[in-house]
């Protein structure tokens, strides 16, 4: 994968860049090498890239305020919250500014009358969930690294979690946003009330992945917390056997508030890490969460139970909230619990239909043994969000460049199945390059259309998610000034 070429020209005018950043937030530029070392990836590991600069401000006037300079100097803008994105889409540019949003990290309201919290886009996911717990509420999207990934990646990547196979992904526990465009202009979507009217425009703006601006102010749903919740084990004496159970219970009409899927390699690695009480000897584990009104989350627990031993499980329940909790975190643990089996890996973040998973976990078995790479399965297997980690070596020659060809078959594999390329990592660099394989061009320019109409020098992380330039990078600008559309090649509307 090859990382973009800095322009020469912006890199040249360094010394003023900085310069003005600095009269802009006088306490918030990092312009040194030994510094921008803490900024030159986030956590796809195999790719590092020192920033031109990175500007760190403290409220959404210092944000507008730099967006508007780099729209006037034409520099590039990459967003970043806490570094955690997957699919490198916080990965700097050695021509551009990384604007981190971690100092913004102020809740800046709580309204329980209206079940919601205003929160600033450095504000940790977890931290939500603890600012409203004490009133027996919860913030849905519980991603692996909600401990540290932030509210703004959350939206930009459009998060998902270990209990959004009921509650949903980011976007469907956001209720609004404030959000910076790229000439420092902000813009209010959205809102505490439903049915704001017109296009919804927030729904684009979840999942956009930094393409279109900076949210600055997120408005959050809360949940109250269910009464009653009730955790299964069932552990399978073969991977694709757990995978059939899956389907069985979602075809038999029930929704889980969790489901998630670890395999032999994985409950070894977490046993050794953290000691959840993982059966050793299971070739795949389920750990599925039901919750609710006492009556339905018992029926839900019978039926599963019972669903999961005509698979071939043994089923065994959590005995109270203490081995809930182990449980549970054990899962969160798989990634960095990883790290005892290799020094680096990818992990992949691909969508299938659950009917697919007996025969998708078969084929990605036959491609390990192909690739002659370790690889674990760990993902959420309710909504057939799959996560295979590879696992190799970068220091071995040749394991990247085979890990990097693994992983590309894998997502060709969940589109050839009927899924798509990303559940909730995003595109960004690293799925880049497979886009055709799920678009043709007419999809592709659609969407390089609606960049354009948000951002239209194409300044807002570049090359990133798009496999070519979009037309208004190379053409638009002089279109839009001469009152044209910034595709002249395209069929226009």
């Amino acid at each position: 994968m090859e990382l973009p070429k800095p322009d020469p020209q912006i890199v040249a005018r360094r010394k003023d860049i900085v310069a003005a950043l600095k009269r802009i937030v006088p306490d918030g530029v990092v312009s040194d090498a030994a510094g921008l070392s803490a900024y030159d990836g986030d956590a796809i590991t195999a790719y590092r890239q020192a920033p031109l600069v990175c500007v760190l401000p403290r409220d959404k006037e210092q944000v507008s305020a730099i967006l508007k300079f780099a729209s006037d100097a034409g520099v590039p803008i990459v967003p970043r919250g806490a570094g955690t994105s997957l699919s490198g889409g916080a990965l700097p540019r050695a021509d551009g500014i990384l604007l981190g949003l971690s100092r913004m990290n102020r809740i800046l309201e709580i309204d329980f009358e209206n079940a919601c919290v205003t929160a600033e886009p450095g504000v940790t996911n977890l931290s939500v969930t603890r600012a409203v717990e004490g009133r027996g509420y919860y913030y849905a999207p519980d991603p692996s690294s909600q401990i540290a990934c932030t509210i703004g990646g959350n939206v930009a990547e459009n998060s998902g979690g270990l209990h959004c196979l009921k509650y949903g992904l980011t976007t469907n526990n956001l209720l609004g946003v404030e959000i910076a465009l790229a000439d420092g202009t902000r813009l209010k979507l959205g809102g505490k009330s439903a049915g704001a009217g017109g296009i919804d425009v927030l729904g684009v703006v979840a999942g956009s992945e930094g393409l279109l601006g900076v949210v600055v102010e997120a408005i959050l749903r809360i949940r109250p917390k269910p009464p009653v919740t009730r955790t299964l084990l069932a552990a399978f004496k073969s991977v694709p056997a757990a995978g059939q159970c899956v389907a069985d219970i979602i075809a038999a009409g029930i929704v889980p508030a969790a489901m998630e899927f670890m395999d032999r390699r994985c409950v070894a690695a977490v046993e050794a890490h953290s000691a959840p009480g993982y059966p050793r000897d299971a070739e795949g584990l389920l750990l599925i969460d039901a919750d609710g009104l006492k009556a339905e989350v018992d029926d839900a627990i019978g039926r599963i139970g019972e669903i999961a031993r005509q698979n071939g499980a043994e089923v065994r329940e959590a005995l109270d909230e203490n081995e809930r909790t182990k449980f549970w975190a054990g899962r969160k643990a798989a990634f960095p619990a990883m790290g005892r089996l290799a020094p680096d890996m990818l992990c992949m973040d691909g969508t299938i239909p659950r009917k697919a998973l007996p025969q998708v976990l078969i084929r990605m078995s036959e491609m390990a043994r192909q690739y002659a790479l370790g690889f674990c399965n760990v993902f959420h297997a309710g909504d057939g969000n799959l996560h295979p980690l590879i696992i190799f070596d970068v220091m071995r020659p040749g394991e990247l460049e085979r890990a990097e060809a693994f992983g590309a078959d894998i997502l060709k594999l969940c589109v050839e199945m009927g899924g798509v390329l990303t559940g909730e990592h995003g595109v960004g660099i690293e799925k880049r390059d497979l886009m055709p394989a799920m678009f043709d061009e007419e999809d592709l320019a659609q969407q390089q259309r609606l960049k354009c109409a948000f951002d239209v020098q194409g300044l807002f992380n570049p090359g990133k998610v798009f496999p070519t330039l979009s037309a208004c990078v190379e053409q638009g600008h002089m279109h839009v000034k001469a009152g044209r559309i910034p595709f002249p090649n395209l069929p226009r509307f």
